[in-house]
């Protein structure tokens, strides 16, 4: 049996001590398997975010263990996790993270130019992934010349231009009207049907029908017996 590209077991996260701690985490257990399509849903401090934050190695728990394909991330440092992170990781976010002044070749580049990658290979590779999304003839287009729609496909190229194992989207389509959120979401569903690990985090019930499978996180745990 394939290895789950996520395993986390009894993972707690402590904000602060003593009578101010916030405990954001409380021995969470989750198992994502190679290929799935995760929707994360909770309510407004419940423990997603922090989650998500701590599967895409940008946090690390109090305790507990996180394997990210097969890798034992409790023992690393942090820049190991960035380079763990870098390599194994795509990210799309909310609010799309593009560097205003630059293109959208440029910004989906820019995860090969931290792996070292020489200009021609990330070039080709950036064009590739901005084909992908449908937006190779906005190449040299900077954030501020599209839409939010074309932004977020953009961060999605990004995202995918180091062929990473997995994709965490968090709140994808938070800032995308009606038809920007079903390009993007349609985007998300064939990247799972070629057979790309999705993890996203929604608090719309729409997006989350996307999915294969969703868990609620309810103070810190995974929830048991909630309907999904």
């Amino acid at each position: 049996m394939t290895a789950p590209v996520i395993e986390v077991r009894d993972l707690r996260k402590t904000y602060g001590s003593g009578d101010t701690a916030v405990h954001a985490l409380r021995g969470l257990d989750l198992t994502v398997a190679r290929g799935d399509y995760l929707a994360i849903m909770g309510a407004s401090g419940s423990g997603k975010s922090t989650l998500l934050n701590i599967l895409g190695c940008l946090d690390v728990p109090t305790s507990g263990r996180y394997l990210l394909d097969g890798i034992d991330t409790v023992e690393f440092g942090e820049a190991q996790l960035g380079i763990l992170r870098n390599r194994k990781i795509g990210f799309v976010f909310q609010s799309f993270n593009l560097i205003p002044r630059t293109s959208a070749l440029a910004n989906v580049e820019l995860p090969l130019v931290y792996a070292g990658v020489r200009r021609a290979e990330r070039r080709a590779r950036a064009m590739a992934a901005l084909r992908l999304v449908g937006l190779d003839d906005r190449a040299h287009h900077r954030p501020n010349e599209l839409s939010g729609g074309q932004q977020q496909r953009v961060a999605i190229a990004r995202a995918l231009v180091t062929a990473p194992a997995i994709v965490l989207a968090d709140e994808p389509t938070g800032n995308l009207d009606t038809r920007s959120s079903q390009d993007v979401m349609g985007i998300l569903d064939a990247l799972n049907a070629s057979g790309r690990t999705v993890v996203l985090i929604t608090h719309e019930d729409d997006v989350a029908a996307h999915a294969n499978r969703v868990v609620r996180v309810v103070d810190g745990h995974i929830a048991q017996g909630v309907p999904a």
